[in-house]
């Protein structure tokens, strides 16, 4: 008799036990699935803002070559000034490479 009454509650701390096992682990699904679409979430986010650098950096080699391609001592007017811009022919199409000149 004594026997089986410590058989029972041993029965009874592993049913505990086991309760508590499944409630971790429902909880720790339950936190995976958030992780999970978290995570897709973000690498949604990730793709889209690379597509958009990618847009990005194609437009600037766009307007670079634009530049460069250009007219190399057309005038470009700015406001009601005097000043007159003109690009540089070496090539280089950088702000430091652009000289003033009065007229």
């Amino acid at each position: 008799a004594e026997k089986n009454i410590k058989l029972v509650e041993k029965i009874t701390m592993l049913q505990q036990q086991n309760e508590e096992l499944r409630a971790r682990i429902e909880q720790n699904t339950v936190i995976t699935r958030q992780l999970s679409e978290e995570n897709a979430n973000l690498q949604e986010y990730v793709e889209k803002e690379m597509e958009e650098k990618k847009k990005l950096s194609r437009t600037n080699e766009e307007l670079l070559w634009k530049l460069q391609e250009g007219d190399a001592m057309s005038p470009v007017r700015i406001s009601s000034t005097s000043s007159t811009f003109y690009r540089c022919s070496s090539g280089n199409s950088s702000p430091a490479k652009v000289r003033t000149l009065r007229r």
